[in-house]
């Protein structure tokens, strides 16, 4: 290891134990009283810390890891003031893989999308953060903004079909179908949470549901981890005239533009069955 890399490292432990140090002496001047999760958020705010003394690329992965073990120890904190530990239940994605940045990898995909269109329609070379964006990234982004709707939508459209996914809602007609839809796109792409309505405690919903969750949780990382691979296997070319700018306003325009168009081309047919046309029922005065 060489000079600097001992400086980093010493710096970061040096830190870390004064954050800790810091954080224990005010508990202890204070008279405040804290219990066992105290231990948990202090690490994670240390961590913190030390990620604005470490340089890249190493801050962020401080950076990370401190939010996650913070959040966790703030979940903790809150549970172990009103002992409602069974809430924690509801709090798995905070260390479940992909809980954590899920929106932000999801965006990076329409982020490739983007920047692969914008080079077909201005006849410039498609590139982001310096690499050279090619077919088989713009595959692999596809791909996974394909594994959400196709759990979402085919799950849907299997539960409308069969009898055990017939027997689930409790209204029929376009709200039936939302409680449906609803229910896979929450367990998708979010926390499980059902519409109300809905008995989900079944053998079907139980299986289609955790297969659902499982899909968005999981598959969904494959073409994301291939993607990651295959951009860092690629050299940083310098910005040139004909590198299209990703850090301007017309650019967060052109993505807000793919992300509506891509959402709206995917759900907005099952949508127009479910709760656009009970809107519309409503307003006609065919439903109260």
């Amino acid at each position: 290891m060489d000079g600097s890399g001992t400086s980093r490292g010493a710096l970061l432990v040096g830190v870390l134990l004064i954050a800790l140090g810091a954080g224990a002496l005010v508990v202890r001047t204070s008279g405040v009283q804290v219990g066992w999760p105290a231990w948990v958020i202090l690490p994670g705010l240390a961590l913190l810390v030390a990620a604005f003394a470490v340089p890249e690329p190493g801050g962020s992965a401080l950076a990370v890891a401190g939010g996650i073990v913070t959040t966790v120890g703030a979940v903790l904190a809150v549970q172990d003031a009103t002992g409602t530990y069974a809430s924690w239940a509801y709090a798995w994605a905070l260390v479940a893989p992909g809980g954590i940045g899920a929106g932000l990898y999801g965006m990076l995909m329409f982020v490739i999308l983007g920047v692969f269109i914008a080079g077909l329609m201005v006849g410039r070379t498609p590139e982001y953060l310096g690499k050279k964006i090619e077919a088989r990234e713009v595959k692999l982004a596809a791909l996974a903004i394909l594994i959400l709707p196709l759990s979402i939508l085919g799950f849907t459209a299997l539960s409308v079909l069969v009898t055990p996914g017939q027997v689930g809602p409790l209204n029929s007609g376009p709200h039936g179908f939302s409680e449906i839809l609803y229910a896979f796109s929450s367990t998708t792409g979010n926390n499980g949470s059902a519409f109300a309505g809905l008995t989900g405690n079944t053998l079907y919903y139980n299986t289609t549901l955790e297969l659902a969750m499982w899909m968005g949780r999981y598959l969904f990382l494959i073409p994301i981890l291939a993607l990651a691979g295959s951009m860092v296997k690629k050299k940083v070319i310098p910005a040139s005239a004909g590198t299209f700018p990703t850090d301007t306003p017309l650019f967060s325009l052109l993505l807000i533009g793919v992300v509506l168009v891509v959402g709206a081309l995917t759900f907005f047919p099952a949508l127009t069955l479910g709760p656009i046309l009970e809107h519309l029922q409503i307003v006609a005065g065919h439903l109260h």
